[in-house]
């Protein structure tokens, strides 16, 4: 059960800071700890399952020239925005789109863990018990395996009651492997909005190569409900066919399925004292969009640089307040039908430099920008959709 850095000789260990779930956000949060020089720290990993190779794939924007350039598959300072009305080329400068597959996330954080001598307990996490000085973290069947000075605890959660809005971002990507050159490597599609879309929600393809023979191809919905497999290998073979992929020439290497949540519920990012939620459990998805990463990203520096000045890990809010309500608002036009996906997104592309589109959806713009991107939306069907909003929240306060 135990792997790697001090051995026990007996449960439960003694740490200050215990990560429980080792998937993207902590490997990020053990990297910065590593990259940010956090030393004399006693960390233990608590996750069944070692996290290793390709399991998933992000995709972000920032800006070159950061720690993580060397882990890309592909980078690209262009994308496209395919509609039906046409196609938009998008420069990013000063950004960059970048495409960071999981295998070297993990071997990074393999050798954080080495580096901090951290302990991995290799069992389920179930119950913490936080008396306010220290947590127990204890298995399923109520043992205990270690206690922290702080728990991180990024294991999935729903949101601390039900939001008014509720979809979901579902979808399955090939990794297409061509034996001549059929993509372009010098752009990624971002949204390709051609698809058919659902009779409730909004689907689009995208398309990330990394280079001319090898892509990911990936058809995405954002809605209330899942297909079946079936149904995302139908949507599939029609974005090939609208991409002009001649399939019998081309090899699926891979397949990545996701479902992640999208929805104006509220998450407990510190559910008691000495526990902080990460990841999706601690708000980091983008409710309108269900983009993470960039938010893990803030999340495990923002931890790493408070335990290096000996301050608590407590991540800032994720989104501005401002932004979880704008995204309840756009949830709820897009849920009721007050405005269709394609002509939101459309809009929001058309009217709006992309540069204060991508950091608008990392939850890093202005309040002006805000309100420009405000005001780039419909205005009749979003005014609609905040008055509907408002009285929603006013429904579920009086039900409280």
């Amino acid at each position: 059960m135990w792997q790697r850095g001090r051995m026990h000789a007996s449960f439960p260990a003694d740490v200050d800071l215990a990560l429980v779930g080792g998937g993207g956000a902590a490997s990020l949060v053990l990297a910065a700890l590593d990259r940010h020089d956090v030393t004399g720290l006693r960390v233990a990993v608590v996750d069944p399952v070692h996290k290793r190779g390709q399991d998933r794939t992000w995709a972000f924007w920032g800006l070159p020239g950061d720690d993580l350039d060397p882990l890309l598959s592909a980078s690209w300072s262009q994308v496209d925005v395919v509609t039906p009305a046409g196609r938009r080329v998008l420069s990013l400068d000063p950004l960059r789109y970048g495409m960071l597959r999981s295998a070297p996330v993990y071997d990074r954080a393999a050798e954080a863990e080495r580096r901090l001598d951290a302990v991995r307990i290799s069992a389920p996490a179930g119950e913490l018990h936080d008396d306010g000085e220290r947590v127990t973290v204890r298995d399923p069947d109520g043992r205990d395996l270690v206690r922290a000075g702080w728990v991180l605890d990024s294991r999935p959660r729903r949101p601390r009651r039900p939001g008014r809005t509720s979809w979901l971002q579902h979808f399955r990507g090939w990794w297409l492997a061509a034996d001549r050159p059929t993509f372009d490597p010098q752009r990624a599609v971002l949204m390709d909005f051609r698809t058919p879309q659902p009779q409730r929600g909004v689907s689009f393809g995208y398309v990330l190569p990394v280079d001319d023979r090898f892509a990911l191809v990936e058809y995405t919905e954002f809605g209330p409900e899942l297909l079946d497999d079936a149904g995302y290998d139908a949507a599939l073979r029609g974005y090939a066919d609208l991409l002009g992929l001649d399939l019998t020439a081309q090899r699926v290497r891979e397949v990545e399925n996701g479902v992640i949540p999208m929805t104006d519920g509220p998450f407990d990012s510190r559910p008691s004292p000495r526990v902080v939620r990460l990841g999706t459990a601690g708000g980091a998805t983008r409710p309108s969009t269900g983009f993470t990463f960039s938010a893990m990203l803030r999340q495990a520096d923002q931890v790493a640089l408070a335990l290096a000045a000996g301050r608590p890990p407590v991540p800032a809010p994720a989104y501005p307040g401002r932004h979880l309500w704008m995204d309840a608002v756009a949830l709820r036009a897009l849920d009721r039908g007050h405005v269709g996906g394609v002509e939101f997104f459309e809009r929001l592309f058309d009217r709006n430099p992309p540069e204060r589109v991508l950091r608008f959806l990392d939850g890093v713009t202005s309040p002006a920008e805000d309100l420009a991107v405000m005001r780039s939306s419909p205005l009749l069907p979003m005014t609609g959709a905040v008055l509907g909003d408002a009285a929603g929240r006013l429904r579920a306060r009086l039900r409280r």
